[in-house]
């Protein structure tokens, strides 16, 4: 089977039905994204498929076949993504486990809408989900990385 990961060709022998989430972390030792729940509510193990945000753990590898897998280490070679630099600004993560999962959800939105109002935003976040619960930093991030004017959310001010 042959995938294309971050713009690089990859041939497995595999089984079609493993989850992408699989080959990705066993396969290729890519391993930003995590896995969560298994069951595609949390978000860790969102990847984009053509730009899409899936869920690693519940997409069968076939279903990848001929389409582009972006994965977090795929997003930007050297962190300097305006969501990757956003996030760091107004201090995001603090386990970190959903930050990989949050920031593909937040590229998929912005490459699809540059300017999204905090009613898309919330859309497009709904089921990432944060146990520490940074969401007012996570949105503050995505308006930063979209270029807009927000409130200062920083450094646990959520």
């Amino acid at each position: 089977m042959q995938l294309s990961i971050n713009g690089v060709s990859h041939e497995f022998d595999i089984d079609e039905d493993m989850p992408l989430l699989w080959v990705l972390r066993d396969e290729l030792k890519l391993t930003g994204t995590k896995f969560g729940c298994g069951g595609g509510f949390c978000g860790a193990c969102t990847i984009h498929l053509d730009g899409q945000p899936m869920r690693g753990c519940l997409t069968p590898a076939r279903f990848a076949v001929g389409k582009q897998i972006t994965t977090i280490e795929g997003l930007s070679e050297n962190g300097d993504h305006p969501l990757q630099k956003a996030w760091v600004e107004h201090n995001v993560p603090q386990c970190g486990y959903c930050q990989s999962g949050q920031l593909m959800s937040a590229a998929a939105l912005l490459a699809t809408n540059a300017s999204p109002s905090d009613a898309e935003i919330d859309r497009a976040m709904t089921g990432n989900l944060c146990r520490c619960g940074t969401y007012p930093r996570i949105k503050a991030a995505i308006k930063t990385a979209a270029g807009k004017n927000v409130a200062d959310n920083r450094g646990g001010k959520d």
